[in-house]
């Protein structure tokens, strides 16, 4: 097993001037392990792999292909239901939703679908079809997607301006919480994770916006956009 080491860390020639999330300046040396340096932002706490260690779109899309997607699988659905259930008690009626993210076949589409509501897809390996970015959505879903950007401060930037006024943007990602086990930790060793999200960060994230945030299990965080017109997104 190789320990972190949280003392002793050796910077990359390139170190990142502000964290990718939030933008704050000159993130913290976190960790160093198997080879990977990683960083941590002292404003909103997210974690991320240095940049000049992230794949290229290729290997990203070969890894992709390695995943199983089966939108009637019982098991994978019953993950998603975590975000699904409490998203689906704040919808109206036929609201109309956008899953970004959402890979080769989303079975969270599926699921909402059958309650009744309208989902439009876009995944920029899959379905990167941008005309379906430029409206705007009663909802839009982003599960198991944002430990993947390369550029999450612009990608949630795109995210908030997606959602209607009063709508809803729901993230699902596992929260990163104990720095003691974050060596081991599985979500770390997939090699398209690189940005690690505490509940803080995305707390942070919406205060920064005015958006006003439920935290109803861990993972799984509902943001939602505010009624008032003068809302910058």
């Amino acid at each position: 097993m190789t320990s972190p080491k949280l003392s002793g860390f050796h910077s990359p020639d390139s170190v990142p001037t502000c964290c990718p999330v939030c933008l704050a300046p000159n993130p913290e040396p976190f960790l160093e392990v198997e080879e990977k340096h990683y960083w941590c932002c002292g404003l909103c706490e997210a974690r991320f792999l240095d940049p000049s260690l992230r794949l290229s779109a290729r290997e990203e899309h070969v890894f992709y292909l390695t995943h199983e997607n089966n939108s009637g699988d019982a098991g994978y659905r019953r993950f998603l239901a975590k975000l699904a259930i409490p998203l689906l008690a704040r919808l109206p009626a036929s609201s109309n939703g956008l899953d970004y993210g959402c890979g080769p076949a989303s079975a969270l589409a599926a699921m909402l679908r059958e309650a009744g509501h309208a989902v439009a897809l876009y995944d920029p390996f899959f379905r990167p079809n941008t005309d379906d970015l430029a409206g705007t959505y009663d909802f839009v879903t982003c599960t198991e997607t944002a430990e993947h950007f390369h550029r999450p401060a612009e990608e949630f930037a795109r995210l908030m301006a997606l959602v209607r006024p009063g709508g809803w943007l729901g993230l699902m990602t596992c929260f990163q919480t104990d720095d003691a086990r974050f060596a081991d930790w599985h979500y770390r060793r997939d090699p398209t994770h690189v940005v690690f999200y505490r509940e803080e960060t995305l707390r942070y994230l919406a205060a920064s916006r005015g958006w006003s945030i439920d935290v109803p299990v861990k993972d799984v965080a509902l943001l939602r956009r505010p009624i008032s017109p003068s809302t910058p997104y």
